[in-house]
């Protein structure tokens, strides 16, 4: 028993990465494709979002596949929004502080980018997994 909880546990932390990367390619392709436009920190307020966007969708898909919010699905992703942006502040302000401080950074957001993820990325497992996700699909 204690050994198939590991397992699932590992599962859910590998799928859970696995969303981390679709975000944190979505994060990148749309910062890039809206730098130059609107500027790195609006273009990267503009990419967090469709980066949530891209993680609530996989994430209940797959990641939390055998859990449920016991919200509908608009009101879940509302939720989801404003738990990951507590992690999203984390991330934007790893990477803000990275932009700023760094010109390597600053001419390669893509790494800053990076190091914002890592750092929310632990914020919103928890979050999703036991504020939203919690509860065990009959």
């Amino acid at each position: 028993m204690e050994s198939n909880r590991m397992g699932q546990a590992a599962a859910g932390l590998f799928w859970f990465g696995m969303a981390g990367l679709i975000g944190f390619l979505v994060d990148t392709g749309v910062l890039y494709l809206l730098k130059e436009a609107f500027g790195l920190y609006l273009a990267r307020v503009g990419s967090f979002l469709c980066a949530v966007v891209s993680t609530w969708l996989f994430n209940r898909a797959i990641t939390f596949r055998g859990r449920r919010s016991g919200h509908s699905k608009t009101r879940e992703f509302g939720l989801y929004l404003a738990l990951m942006t507590i992690g999203g502040s984390v991330n934007y302000g790893v990477f803000a502080l990275l932009v700023s401080s760094s010109p390597l950074v600053a001419s390669r957001p893509v790494l800053g980018v990076a190091a914002g993820s890592l750092g929310g990325m632990a914020v919103n497992l928890l979050t999703s997994r036991f504020l939203l996700f919690r509860f065990r699909q009959e």
